[in-house]
């Protein structure tokens, strides 16, 4: 199967695990092709991904020739694509809304993303404001995002490319909550948010200047 080809909308990332998941495996060539970049740049990419236990990598012996190596999704990996339990998820959220208040579905929303906050306070809350971001994107990663970050001078921004709960958040408004309550507790300060994948954007970007972080943390 041929590898698909970005759109000029996508980022690098994306669109090699996208390949991956559309191919089963690819070589650097074929993800260099698809995302239209050089091999070098794949590659670069490639060691990010298998850092964060997305891809795994194999090699390939012919019988005549040098073996090659071979890409393909992880377990974890995997998981960043939609799955039947999508459904069944949707119908414990539709059972939660027909048996429980309004207040206490929200209850529990919060109360699920604040586990998160709490097991990682102690690290996140040590660190300066500007090196908060990359920390986040890691934590995001974790929980089935996709996601990246830059900063042009003092401001950052971080960009949210894919969201695990997407074919969710049209009934269930709620679930857009999670992320953004993480990204605001983690960041500590005033974060502007400029466009969302759920109101029909191609991704989720949040802005913040690293001196205004600072000083609020002085």
């Amino acid at each position: 199967m041929k590898p698909i080809r970005g759109n000029g909308k996508q980022n690098t990332r994306d669109v090699i695990l996208q390949t991956l998941k559309s191919t089963n495996q690819a070589k650097v060539d074929d993800l260099a092709e698809a995302a239209n970049v050089s091999p070098v740049t794949i590659r670069h990419h490639l060691n990010s991904l298998q850092a964060d236990n997305l891809i795994e990598v194999g090699s390939v012996r012919l019988k005549v020739g040098r073996p090659y190596y071979v890409y393909s999704l992880s377990e974890k990996g995997h998981e960043l694509f939609p799955h039947k339990y999508v459904s069944l998820t949707k119908r414990l959220l539709d059972e939660l809304k027909e048996h429980l208040p309004a207040e206490t579905v929200t209850q529990l929303f919060s109360g699920i993303v604040q586990n998160i906050i709490d097991e990682h306070r102690s690290k996140f809350e040590a660190l300066e404001a500007a090196a908060r971001l990359p920390y986040l994107v890691n934590l995001l990663t974790e929980e089935g995002f996709m996601a990246d970050w830059d900063n042009q001078g003092d401001e950052y921004k971080l960009t949210v490319y894919s969201c695990p709960y997407f074919s969710l958040v049209e009934t269930h408004s709620e679930i857009c909550q999670l992320d953004k309550e993480l990204i605001f507790s983690v960041l500590q300060g005033p974060v502007k948010q400029h466009g969302c994948i759920i109101d029909g954007d191609n991704r989720c970007v949040f802005t913040f200047m690293a001196s205004e972080m600072q000083s609020r943390d002085n």
